[in-house]
């Protein structure tokens, strides 16, 4: 690229190694965007309070997004845009997940609502987002009407893509559904997707989308690949997601975010 204004990064997969640690030179790579006054920003699948853990590491100043741009906050967790899932689509979610033997989870507000504490990736998720769920014997209508994200886990990646292709044609116009990770089915409010954040960042700074340069490794990263400028897919990305980038770097255990932007926009 000619010209990079701003840089939006997803996180897991992307900005965060594997074991979720932002690495020394991830963080001193984002030091060195701000020194040259080019803005920074995340987007990802997490809630709002999935990331706070990166705002003080990152010297976050712009909006973020969580629920793949469902919800768009501040760094002070002022909400700028927010939408959830209609309830009808949450239930025939909720009901799918349960016909495939799935045990769903429910983020809703500062929550994420679950049925099953010993259930798929629960442990993990504790650890990624660095809050315990909220158990509860059953999902209720008020959890139902306030989800802002859904999420199947489970570690038979071809039932999450079956299930990925069946939800996404039963809830069509009613939810959008992408693959977070390999093991995480998605479903957020209808019209959403992290192009959202790119397209809202361009207008408040006045930058141009083609002066954006994103990052990110899973098919829920490739409409925010179509928003800017210039995109780069990981190395541990999934082909598709190569296949439609502009560059491809190296994973993120290999430092590949700091690799990219120390080639591409640092002009190391």
């Amino acid at each position: 690229m000619n010209k990079v204004s701003l840089v939006v990064s997803d996180v897991d997969g992307t900005l965060v190694t594997g074991s979720k640690v932002l690495t020394p030179r991830a963080i001193a790579t984002v030091e060195r965007l701000h020194a040259r006054g080019i803005g920074f920003s995340i987007c990802s699948s997490r809630p709002p309070f999935g990331l706070r853990m990166l705002i003080e590491p990152l010297h976050l100043a712009l909006p973020f997004g969580g629920y793949n741009g469902g919800t768009i906050v501040t760094p002070d967790f002022s909400v700028v845009e927010q939408k959830l899932v209609p309830p009808e689509a949450a239930r025939t979610a909720v009901e799918m997940f349960r016909a495939n033997a799935i045990d769903c989870w429910l983020f809703v507000g500062n929550e994420w609502v679950i049925l099953n504490p010993e259930g798929s990736h629960v442990a993990h998720e504790t650890r990624t987002v660095q809050t315990p769920p909220t158990v509860v014997p059953r999902f209720t209508e008020a959890h139902l009407a306030g989800a802002g994200k859904i999420v199947g886990p489970n570690d038979d990646y071809d039932l999450i893509a079956r299930l990925v292709a069946k939800l996404g044609s039963a809830l069509a116009g009613r939810a959008n559904v992408a693959r977070s990770q390999p093991y995480y089915c998605d479903v957020v409010p209808p019209g959403i997707d992290k192009g959202r954040l790119i397209v809202l960042l361009s207008e408040r700074l006045g930058v141009p989308r083609q002066e954006i340069l994103v990052l990110g490794d899973m098919e829920n990263d490739l409409e925010m690949f179509g928003a800017a400028g210039f995109s780069v897919a990981m190395g541990n990305a999934a082909e598709a997601v190569k296949q439609a980038a502009s560059a491809v770097t190296l994973s993120n255990d290999e430092d590949g975010f700091a690799v990219a932007i120390e080639r591409h926009v640092l002009g190391d």
